[in-house]
């Protein structure tokens, strides 16, 4: 059955081309499996709840824009009845019965892990002026002295990324709940709100189930923006601009995404399993709740039969608060590729640690790939589990961070990407392989040797043990590095000291005589370490037999945009296309320790890396970095 959505049907009607809904949410109550809704060109102002999921991946229900037509699902309501308070500050007061039970004036940004800030909560609410988002003001006075309004930062970001958008900070609003109505007042400076466009955050969600275990739904086409989303971090409920609520085999592809209050997409953890409580309860570390979710998690099904297998693919993603995607536990078996990420965590509003382009947890067997991250607080963040995670062929520049990968164990893979911030990669991890990727910034690699976190079985959800991180167990092979940098170092001499084969590791753990886990964390694991190139100051492991080693030849490196191409220019030394070395693939990959598993496709079969970032076929031997095309001499190469 084909139903239509239309701004000139009703609600009471049939839902026929001819006659069509009024609202996507008539259609959802209705639209069961095998059905399609599509909506036609309008903007439609709703929290689109499905009532109902598909029953395979060939039995969907598919909600999709028309054929040509822009169609838009907002979480906001637009407001013309402002007053004018002169100095250009307006107020409106608005009933609470406007939001219902969820009203974002009176709720804030709270959870575990958020840090700033300290003195005052941020809440879910905003307001918008054709488009551009606002500033909460702590105090109805800052409106009229926007210079003392409390500027967010943290040690990472802030000298990275300054604020998308400095005049943006000097339009505030404030706003007062009471019992009846919400008053907001906000500085337009020279607009008359009543004759512009002006919004605010009504919804939480703009595409998402009030209940958990609707499975098969495929959106498309859609732009969706303005919600009034949560904090999310891994112990929560975390609900987004748009998610499958713990379900299993969404596809969420060819939208257009932005103004999310904190997350846009998410494909995670759902409430019953904890929520925040270190934040309320304050009685256990959020480490130790977090362990716990996994447990609850597995009471309620969490497995591959039920939970994850999502597609999240060519969408683009913007101007959010905390995350472009974010998921724990619920993202297992996914693929995240073709999409454009960019402007998020940048209004800086709070900060907390969970943020990034993908922030995911337990991010088991998902493929994320092809997808162009930028100008964001941190790229893509994979935390705790990543197992049997591919991140291979993106793009990463003006960046915080492009890559951290934090607590896990392997194996996961690294291939294939440009990484291109002023800070590359930060490893708080092991069972890393990292293969022809383009380094131009910091890389950094740390043990964590007080938080014990989970590894599974392979490709599955079946917890197998725990483990510290203890630093090393990766393999780094036909990487280009490219860059210096005056706090950390560019390329792979951080692993210096470590151990560089199994058995030397073992040999070194018993020499030290009787004992047990305290030995282990005496010795450095080992790394496998060869036919990386290393140009601008980039410093080599000491001792990596094979490699280009040229840390004075300057490679002229720079990310080129021309419109929405982006391109790469680099130069490479003579001698680089004989650099060469044969291509890798889970036969040549040694098992990771701890774990005792293979780098290996989702299925169990032999992953091979015969494809560069391009998807160029790379023939038997290559050069190193993640292009197939580049030669000694000057390269510029269409990336995006």
């Amino acid at each position: 059955m084909i139903y239509h959505v239309s701004k000139s049907g009703a609600d009471s009607n049939p839902g026929t081309k001819e006659n069509p809904f009024l609202t996507i949410n008539a259609a959802a109550c209705i639209a069961q499996a095998g059905d399609t809704v599509v909506v036609h060109e309008g903007e439609y102002r709703e929290w689109v709840k499905p009532r109902y999921g598909g029953l395979s991946d060939n039995r969907r229900i598919t909600y999709e824009a028309a054929d040509g037509e822009h169609v838009i699902i907002k979480g906001s309501e637009r407001v013309q009845s402002w007053e004018d308070t002169g100095g250009g500050i307006w107020k409106v007061v608005l009933p609470n019965t406007l939001f219902g039970d969820h009203n974002p004036y009176a709720l804030t940004v709270v959870g575990d892990w958020l840090l700033t800030p300290e003195n005052w909560k941020v809440h879910l609410g905003d307001v918008y002026l054709n488009g551009m988002s606002f500033y909460e003001a702590e105090s109805p006075e800052l409106l009229r002295n926007p210079t003392k309004r409390t500027e967010v930062t943290d040690n990472w970001t802030q000298a990275v990324n300054p604020v998308v958008n400095p005049e943006q900070t000097k339009y505030l609003w404030y706003a007062a709940v009471g019992e009846e109505n919400t008053t907001i007042v906000a500085s337009f400076h020279e607009f008359d709100p009543n004759n512009e466009l002006v919004e605010i955050n009504v919804r939480r969600s703009c595409f998402y189930p009030d209940r958990t275990g609707l499975n098969y739904i495929t959106v498309r086409g859609f732009e969706m923006a303005q919600a009034a989303t949560p904090w999310t971090p891994p112990t929560a409920d975390q609900p987004g601009l748009i998610g499958p609520n713990w379900s299993k085999g969404w596809i969420i592809e060819n939208c257009v995404i932005h103004d999310s209050k904190c997350s846009a997409i998410s494909l995670g953890k759902e409430i019953s399993t904890g929520h925040n409580f270190r934040t309320f309860r304050r009685d256990k570390p959020g480490y130790q709740y977090q362990l716990e979710s996994v447990f609850s998690a597995f009471k309620i099904g969490w497995s591959k039969e039920n939970i994850g297998s999502h597609i999240v693919r060519n969408n683009v993603i913007y101007d959010c608060g905390q995350n472009g995607i974010v998921g724990h536990l619920g993202c297992v078996f996914s693929e995240i590729y073709g999409n454009h990420i960019y402007n998020i965590a940048l209004k800086r509003e709070y900060y907390g640690h969970e943020i990034g382009g993908i922030k995911l947890h337990a991010a088991i067997d998902v493929h994320i790939h092809h997808n162009h991250i930028h100008d964001c607080s941190l790229g893509i963040w994979s935390d705790w589990q990543t197992q049997g995670t591919r991140i291979s062929k993106n793009l990463f520049y003006n960046n915080s961070r492009d890559l951290f990968v934090e607590v896990s164990h392997g194996p996961y893979v690294v291939d294939h990407n440009i990484l291109c911030s002023a800070f590359s990669l930060l490893s708080f991890a092991q069972g890393g392989a990292y293969i022809g990727n383009l380094l131009a910034g910091k890389t950094e690699m740390y043990k964590v040797l007080n938080r014990a976190t989970p590894y599974h079985a392979p490709h599955s959800t079946d917890v197998a043990g725990y483990a510290l991180v203890y630093g090393g167990d990766d393999r780094v092979y036909q990487n280009i590095y490219t860059g210096s940098s005056p706090s950390g170092t560019v390329g792979t001499a951080g692993y210096n000291g470590h151990t560089t084969s199994l058995e030397e590791y073992i040999k070194n753990v018993k020499a030290l005589g009787i004992g047990d886990n305290e030995l282990f964390e005496k010795v450095e694991q080992p790394v496998y370490i060869s036919d990386n190139a290393y140009f601008n100051g980039a410093q080599a492991f000491e001792k990596e037999s094979k490699k280009l080693d040229m840390p004075d030849f300057d490679t002229d490196f720079t990310i080129e945009h021309n419109g929405d191409e982006v391109f790469l220019n680099i130069t490479l030394p003579d001698g680089f296309d004989d650099q060469t070395s044969e291509i890798h693939s889970t036969k040549s990959l040694s098992r990771v320790r701890i774990v005792d598993a293979d780098f290996d496709n989702p299925d169990g079969t032999t992953l091979v890396f015969d494809s560069d970032y391009l998807d160029t076929p790379t023939g038997k031997e290559v050069t190193p970095g993640p292009l197939t095309c580049l030669k000694a001499g000057k390269n510029r190469v269409k990336v995006w």
